[in-house]
This record gives C-alpha cells, structure tokens and sequence, in this order.
C-alpha cells in the first residue's frame, strides 16, 4: 500500500523519530510505512491520520 507519510511528515518539519514518539512507536516502525515495507495496523493509520489532521484514506492509498 503506497502513503504520503513521509510527506507529511517532512512538510511538518518533523524527523522519524519525533513522529515515532508522538505515535508511540519505533523510528524503525515510521521508516517501514514511508517506504512501504509495513502496512500500519488499523489503530496506528488512524493515529497517523488523526495526528496529520487527515482522513486515512487520503494518506493511505491502495495500489
């Protein structure tokens, strides 16, 4: 599944790793969804989502 985190996440000014501590996951983890290796859980899209102010569906897209 493609996603616009890393975007995001740049557009925001934020590292990995400030967005792994707002999410309370692993640098790691935020590494793995920007590059597509990880498909979040249905909780962790919608933390992503809720934090970037967006619906999941517009940062998450199925290929």
């Amino acid at each position: 599944m493609k996603n616009d985190v890393r975007d995001l996440r740049t557009a925001a000014g934020l590292s990995q790793r400030e967005l792994a501590d707002v999410l309370d996951v692993s640098r790691q983890t935020v590494n793995s969804i920007e590059t597509g290796r990880y498909d979040p859980s249905l909780p962790l899209a919608i933390a992503i989502a809720r934090h970037f102010r967006r619906p999941v569906e517009e940062i998450f897209h199925v290929d």
